[in-house]
Parts: C-alpha cells; structure tokens; sequence
C-alpha cells in the first residue's frame, strides 16, 4: 500500500471517487447531446449501449479532471460498466487508463473470487497478460489494486496476493460490508465465539504476512463499511498491518465521525470513498438544461463534482484532526 499511503500524503486527503455511472446519474442532456456523434459511427442495432458508454467516458473524464489534486485514487465500479456490453468494458478500461494518466491511483471495485486456475486468471487485472517477449507484461486494466471476495478460502485470495506481489499492486479483501443485508452472513457467530467478519478479518491480516511495505502495511487490505462504525475499533486492533477501504460515507448513511476509528493513532490506515455524493453532485445544483452543449453540461458535472470532493475532504480531514 506504500504508493497509496505516498499519494494520500500528498493531497493531504484520505478520500476516494466512485466512478459508478448510471443512466440516473449520468445527465440525460449528455447522453442525448453525444449522440449524433455516436450514430455516425455505429450499427444502429448497437446504439443504446454505445451511447451510453459514450457518455460515461466523457462524464468520467470530467470528474477525473475536477479530482486531481484534491482526492488519491479512484474506484470504478466494474459492474455498472459491464452491464453494456463490450462498448461498456471499453468505457472501463478507457477509465482506468486515463485516471493513471493522470496521476491518480486506481482501485477496480471488481469483487473476484473463484478458486485454482480460475482465480489466477481474474489475478490478471494485476500481473496483466504476459506477452512473450522481453517487453513483459502488457497491463490491460490499468488498475493499482482490485476488490476480492473470500468466500472461497485461500484459493480465491492467495492468487492475487502473488499477482500483487510481483507486479507492485495491492487488493482489499471484503470483510465487514455496508450493505444492509451483510449481517446475514458476516455477524454469525462461530464455535470459537468469533462473528464470521472477525474470522474474515484474521485471515486477511494473515494472507498479507510478507508483502508489508515501508508504511507498515501490507498489499492486501480489507473493505470496511463507514456504517459498520461499532465494529471499527475492533478491527482496527484485529488488523494492524491491513489497510482499510471505507465504503457507505455519505449517500449510504457513514458520517465522517463513524470512520474516525478505522484510521491508526498517526492518522493513516484507511481511505474514504464517496461514489454518488461526487459524482452525482450536480443534481444538486439544477443547472443542467436540455438546451445546454456537451462542453456546457460537462462544465457543470466538473465545478460540482469537484465542490463536492473538496466538502468531503474538509470533513474527513476535521473529523481526524479534532
């Protein structure tokens, strides 16, 4: 985790943007002025989804552009992209590659887990395809760390750990989840008295052993929700060496006091993320009209997105000082 703890440092900000687009979160006016650009090129047949990639390229970009400086990393949501298609994995990869570009770090929130070949074969978002010459390995996600589910055991986690290893990446492990129904499955409670995300959590701490960096941690962290806050401190101790992502601030119902505990005593440990408070900041200013332009709508995506990111901060950052 050091070259995300390095990038944090820098910004002063240990908060991440979500770039989960949705045709509700995307300006309807953009979609809609994108697309006599879009049709002069496409198969009519294939028109919906390309225009929304479109779109979702061009919104991404501007966000991506309002953030740097002021937020770390980005984390995409790979679902919301693959739910068009080839034209929305090319919008995703498009991303990727142009949040690196742009000096920002890149978590794909793309929750793998599976296990033997298979599980090495996702394992390529981080070590990318070899292509068998002495150029190396061509990086085709332009990803710096991944999401990874352990319900499969160390089968499904432990390829990524080697991946990470070798290629200078890292992932995040879920273990305590902010959605509402994770405590069906991650508060039963175990023979050994411990609740599942506990267990969960000690074999995380576990599979890191040996890759901890300079900072103290080690390339395999854990996804903390921001609603899970009675539980932060105890994982905090749990997982000394794990560093957290922080889903469910804000649009989710995470203040800015609920993940003061999942930080360590020098204020690092863990980065924020806020998706829809960001990037569908602009609803909340009404200036988007259907007469507007591609460069006029795009304005306003940036100025609020970027009004936005800079709120969070404040707030993250006060909440630690105080």
């Amino acid at each position: 985790m050091d070259r995300l703890i390095d990038a944090i440092e820098a910004v002063g900000n240990p908060s991440v943007v979500g770039l989960d687009p949705t045709p509700q979160v995307v300006p309807p006016s953009l979609v809609d002025a994108l697309e006599p650009e879009v049709a002069q090129e496409i198969d009519a047949a294939d028109l919906p989804a390309e225009r929304l990639a479109v779109a979702y390229m061009e919104f991404n970009r501007s966000i991506i552009d309002a953030v740097v400086g002021i937020v770390a990393a980005v984390k995409p949501q790979i679902a919301m992209y693959e739910a068009l298609g080839p034209a929305g994995m090319d919008a995703y990869t498009v991303t990727c590659e142009y949040a690196a570009s742009r000096g920002l770090y890149v978590i794909g929130d793309i929750k793998r887990g599976d296990i033997g070949s298979t599980a090495v074969s996702y394992a390529a978002h981080l070590s990318g395809l070899d292509s068998g010459d002495r150029n190396g390995n061509r990086d085709l996600w332009h990803e710096d760390a991944v999401t990874v589910n352990p319900y499969l055991g160390s089968d499904g986690i432990l390829p990524f750990v080697s991946a990470a290893r070798d290629h200078d990446k890292d992932a995040f492990v879920l273990v305590r989840t902010s959605n509402p129904s994770s405590d069906e499955v991650q508060e039963c409670l175990l023979d050994d008295g411990l609740h599942v995300y506990e267990h969960v959590a000690d074999l995380t701490e576990q599979w890191g052993e040996g890759t901890i960096g300079a900072h103290g941690y080690s390339r395999l962290g854990a996804v903390v929700g921001a609603t899970q806050a009675k539980e932060a401190a105890g994982l905090r101790g749990r997982m000394p060496h794990t560093f957290f992502l922080v889903p469910g601030y804000g649009a989710q119902g995470g203040t800015s006091a609920d993940i003061v505990p999942m930080f360590d005593s020098h204020g690092s440990g863990a980065i924020v993320n806020s998706s829809r408070g960001i990037i569908g900041a602009w609803r909340r200013d009404d200036a988007i009209d259907p007469t507007m332009g591609v460069e006029e709508i795009l304005d306003v995506v940036s100025r609020s997105a970027r009004k936005a990111a800079i709120a969070m901060r404040d707030d993250i950052t006060s909440a630690l000082a105080a």
